[in-house]
């Protein structure tokens, strides 16, 4: 077995657990956190040079590292963490960037996770970070200073497009593993009734 293979392993044993929801949260942050080197990048070859603001991202890495650790003593705090995590990460970047560079857009798939990754009886978690994630984008951006670089106007457009396409590809991987999480229950549900029924 190559490296990357067994990089590729270890990661999903890190990953897994029996609980989907877990699972799922895990998965996502080892997802965010593996490009995170690459956003950099991207503002370099989509916006321009001045790339500075984006390497204060790495600052949230080993919060989204750290998701499936916790999880695996408690679940809660677990899932929690991802969006906060993420959270932190817009409101930072909205502070560096500024608002006119739309990266509190992320703030929308933090909105999501809050409330897709908890059950029932924990629905009061996913409430209370779901506010969380409401403030920070109403209350907290009175409190940002100057942005650390100052864009032109074709720079911000191309930076609020790539934040937008960033954000809505995330907010669909989180719909498309939700809509297989509801799937393996309704199979698991009918292979119940098929059993009963015989």
């Amino acid at each position: 077995m190559n490296v990357f293979a067994r990089l590729v392993d270890a990661t999903r044993r890190y990953a897994d657990h029996p609980d989907p929801r877990v699972a799922a949260a895990n998965f996502t942050a080892l997802l965010v956190a593996s490009n995170q080197p690459f956003y950099p990048l991207y503002i370099y070859w989509l916006v321009g040079e001045r790339i500075e603001p984006s390497l204060y991202t790495f600052f949230s890495t080993p919060f989204f590292l750290a998701v499936p650790a916790l999880a695996r003593v408690n679940s809660v705090a677990g899932r929690a963490l991802l969006p906060l995590a993420g959270i932190g990460n817009a409101i930072m970047c909205a502070n560096l960037f500024g608002v006119r560079s739309g990266v509190e857009i992320f703030l929308i798939p933090c909105a999501v996770l809050a409330l897709a990754l908890f059950r029932p009886g924990e629905r009061i978690v996913g409430f209370a970070l779901a506010g969380i994630t409401l403030l920070a984008f109403l209350w907290v951006p009175r409190f940002y200073g100057v942005p650390l670089v100052a864009y032109s106007e074709q720079e911000y457009t191309a930076l609020v497009r790539l934040n937008a396409v960033s954000a809505a590809m995330l907010t669909a991987f989180v719909a498309l593993m939700m809509s297989n999480m509801l799937a393996a229950a309704e199979s698991s549900a009918e292979t119940i009734r098929g059993e009963k029924a015989r």
